[in-house]
């Protein structure tokens, strides 16, 4: 079977936190042995698709198959890193399967970076940092990306606008502003972020201070307010089409 031939029958794409290259030899961890070996019955020689989120994707093939773990041994790299947009997604995290959605959702439509913020409103006080970035790295594995986005520790939306970095521009989706016809016009391309506000929307302190950024451009996701994750997934495609790489 050619290289080709085994890139394409390569049904498995794996997530590796190590660095990659040709003839490289991967070790697997013990859960990522028993999906390969116990759930997709892989045996020695089947190929599968890995990358590490910095050096592109590779064809690699089961060198050792156990029980408690296995090596996969890269052959040749099939595609070489695409980083997305320098796009921040911040959000207020809301209940477990719905953030968790919002996560998935925004590492397959191409965020950078993933992060949770405390709003006046916001229900949710903790979250689970190593969960969430487990799901981003699944979220990437199923939908044929090569970079992993960072998912960030929760902070305080006072204390994200107080440090904001220069030269980013944030689309501050604005539930008030529902039915307006407020879009991102003209905006020049750049580092970017977007702000998805709580269940309960922003407090009018949070609005006014947004309002007042130089860097804050408020916008409308259409004529009806949208619930919290459905709001993520619509700011994120206004965003790419409008700015991104869809285009």
């Amino acid at each position: 079977m050619t290289p080709m031939n085994d890139t394409r029958s390569a049904k498995i794409r794996l997530y590796v936190d190590q660095p990659l290259g040709q003839g490289q030899t991967v070790p697997l961890s013990r859960e990522q042995a028993h999906y390969l070996f116990s759930v997709m019955r892989l045996g020695p020689g089947d190929p599968v698709l890995v990358f590490d989120g910095v050096s592109g994707e590779f064809l690699a093939h089961v060198a050792e198959a156990g029980k408690k773990g296995g090596t996969l041994a890269c052959a040749a790299q099939t595609r070489p890193l695409q980083p997305p947009p320098d796009l921040w997604l911040f959000f207020a995290p809301i209940k477990k399967a719905r953030t968790d959605f919002i996560v998935e959702k925004a590492a397959e439509m191409g965020a950078a970076r993933i992060c949770p913020v405390q709003t006046d409103f916001t229900n949710a006080e903790r979250i689970r940092r190593d969960r969430l970035q487990a799901h981003a790295v699944e979220a990437a594995e199923q939908c044929g990306g090569t970079f992993v986005p960072e998912v960030c520790d929760l902070q305080r939306l006072s204390d994200v606008l107080a440090s904001w970095p220069a030269g980013r521009r944030l689309m501050f989706c604005d539930e008030t502003l529902a039915g307006q016809a407020r879009t991102l016009g003209d905006a020049p391309r750049g580092p970017w972020a977007i702000l998805i506000g709580p269940e309960g929307g922003f407090s009018d302190a949070e609005r006014n201070r947004l309002r007042a950024l130089p860097f804050a451009h408020p916008v409308s996701l259409g004529p009806r307010v949208l619930r919290a994750d459905t709001a993520a997934v619509a700011a994120l495609t206004v965003w790419q089409q409008a700015l991104g790489d869809w285009g």
